[in-house]
């Protein structure tokens, strides 16, 4: 026999399904499956029904035949074994076992309980379920087929019921071809009603996976935002909340799978009003309002509000954005740093210009002049105006985007001498006396760094440890020391308060500072210049001799060792300074191998 083609017949209920995914195969095997057992169970309970119905004539002797009783018990014994044995039925396929077991079963047996019955039970009814089936769950064929074969069970037993063309044999022929007609319309309303329903339901599936995809995208798109974004009910009761948000209003530490009430919390006070008067007003409100995380953490925001529209009886849910004004600012530092990068090109040809002619001029002068105090301010003026010309150059290379490579023929310099010195001159300038003290265990580490420009890193770290520092003995640190055989950490230690959350975001960046009166651009010319000659800088909070700090750390590439003279010592203190010079200070093994976080 030749292999059926499915697309021969009529479509039945589930091929509307084909075609369509992996997930939408499998939804079409679990609609089958449901709707299979189903009719399976209520043939289960016909059959246990019939069954019970032969016995009971049986012994009341109203019945037909005893063999009847027989015949219901196999039907109930076929019914329950296709119940729990047999899979669904391939829809596709006209010719199978389970229609047979199922639909010419039921046919028969309801057939010859028709034919031999006696008295006023009238088994016609029972017909529809096996054309049901046959419509529902195969194609329109099998239930046409189906009814056909009721037809002519009813035909022929209205033929055989009395002679042919009397008046009795044709009243019986015409109520046999109007039931069976009506048969025929019930396999192709209820086939053309299941093809409908499942042409829904594919529809419904469709949107709702789409619905769901789309919704997975909300999600993943509100969680990347660096906007906060959070979900207000009218009562108050925060719904949703993004990591932003979660980060803006509690640091980060958001209880799972708990409803916040705004009102609960004193700090988020500012938050509740402005949501209550967005319900009251029922319009977007706007307002600035300052979060306390903690008591040296304050977040400053920029809060707007939104309503969804109401449906029906339920209120409408407010959506509540939240801005970092840090953020924001950073945002404008970054704009102000672009404008000053496209005009430090004219401001360069302009200050360029006055210094080489002054440069020219001092020259000429000095080859003019004899007297030693002349040849001491001429040579002052040199060296300023050099100075002054590298100063041109850095704030220029600074605008502009720089490689991170090392110059071939830059010279190497001893570091811990160069660390002794700078921090000398240092101290000297800012009457530092007694607050900082110098750790050096790197003896005759050379590294590949300008002088000027590792004077212009330590000055700046120096600074800004001196600004934060408690002021008392050793409260700022300068260390050195190995890490490794190609590395060697610089660090600078200042007993200071930690730094907020959101300075450390932007501790690297220009423009920031969270003083009125800095320039912002102290840390950020450290890491330009630490990334030029092959450094990394970072920052983390430490302890150092029992005493919590802040701590910048620089790794430079190691170019070598230079040669130690006898009896030379590894360790120094600026002169005059107090503070005794550490053999290693503590927690500072555990620190030399500290992965960078650098931005």
């Amino acid at each position: 026999m030749a292999r059926d083609n499915p697309s021969q017949f009529a479509p039945s209920w589930f091929s509307v399904f084909e075609g369509q995914s992996s997930h939408g195969r499998q939804q079409r095997q679990r609609a089958l499956d449901r709707l299979w057992r189903t009719f399976m169970r209520a043939r289960v309970f016909i059959s246990v029904v019939l069954l019970a119905l032969q016995v009971y004539l049986l012994v009341s002797g109203t019945g037909g035949p005893d063999w009847l009783v027989l015949v219901c018990a196999l039907h109930v014994t076929a019914a329950v074994a296709v119940l729990l044995w047999l899979e669904p039925v391939a829809h596709n396929r006209l010719i199978q076992l389970q229609w047979l077991l199922t639909i010419g079963v039921d046919i028969v047996v309801f057939a010859l309980l028709q034919h031999f019955q006696k008295g006023g039970f009238n088994y016609l009814p029972l017909f529809a379920l096996p054309v049901l089936l046959a419509s529902i769950l195969g194609p329109l064929t099998l239930g046409l087929a189906a009814a056909a074969a009721v037809t002519l069970y009813l035909l022929g037993d209205a033929a055989l019921s009395a002679p042919l063309l009397s008046e009795i044999s044709t009243a019986r022929l015409l109520q046999a071809g109007l039931t069976a007609t009506g048969f025929f319309l019930v396999a192709v309303l209820a086939n053309q009603l299941a093809l409908r329903l499942a042409r829904e339901e594919a529809v419904a599936k469709s949107s709702q996976d789409a619905a769901r995809a789309q919704a997975q995208v909300n999600e993943l798109i509100i969680e990347s935002l660096s906007e906060g974004v959070m979900v207000v009910d009218p009562h108050g009761v925060v719904r949703n909340a993004n990591p932003a948000a979660q980060t803006m209003l509690m640091g980060g530490v958001y209880p799972q799978n708990t409803r916040l009430l705004l009102s609960a919390r004193d700090n988020w006070a500012g938050l509740a009003q402005l949501v209550q008067e967005t319900y009251l007003l029922g319009q977007p409100m706007e307002s600035e309002v300052h979060i306390d995380i903690d008591e040296l953490t304050t977040h400053r925001l920029f809060a707007r509000t939104r309503l969804t529209t109401q449906s029906g009886r339920n209120a409408g849910l407010c959506v509540l954005f939240l801005e970092d004004l840090r953020e924001l600012e950073a945002q404008v530092r970054t704009e102000k740093l672009a404008s000053m990068g496209r005009m430090s090109a004219a401001v360069a040809h302009e200050i360029r210009n006055p210094l080489s002619a002054i440069t020219q001029a001092n020259a000429l002068l000095d080859e003019e002049v004899q007297h030693p105090t002349q040849k001491k301010l001429t040579h002052m003026i040199g060296q300023n105006a050099q100075r002054l010309s590298r100063i041109v150059d850095d704030i220029l290379n600074v605008a502009r985007a720089q490689p991170s490579q090392i110059e071939d023929n830059l010279p190497t310099i001893p570091l811990d001498d160069h660390i002794r010195l700078i921090t000398r001159e240092w101290v000297r300038q800012n009457q530092a006396k007694g607050k900082i003290g110098v750790h050096v265990h790197a003896p005759g580490a050379l590294v590949r760094f300008d002088l000027e420009h590792l004077r212009r890193l330590m000055i700046n770290l120096l600074d800004n440890a001196l600004k934060h520092a408690s002021g008392q003995p050793s409260s700022i640190r300068v260390i050195t020391q190995p890490s490794g055989h190609e590395r060697i950490r610089l660090s600078v230690w200042s007993d200071g308060a930690p730094l907020e959350p959101s300075v450390l975001r932007h501790l690297f960046e220009p423009f920031f500072s969270s003083e009125s009166r800095s320039s912002g651009l102290g840390l950020y010319i450290c890491r330009e210049l630490c990334e030029r000659y092959g450094a990394q800088i970072a920052y983390q909070r430490t302890v150092l001799d029992q005493r919590e700090g802040n701590e910048f750390y620089v790794f430079m590439p190691a170019s070598g060792l230079a040669p130690r003279a006898s009896g030379s010592s590894h360790r120094s203190t600026p002169p005059g300074d107090s503070v005794p010079a550490l053999s290693r200070p503590p927690g500072l093994s555990r620190l030399s191998g500290t992965p960078l976080s650098t931005r």
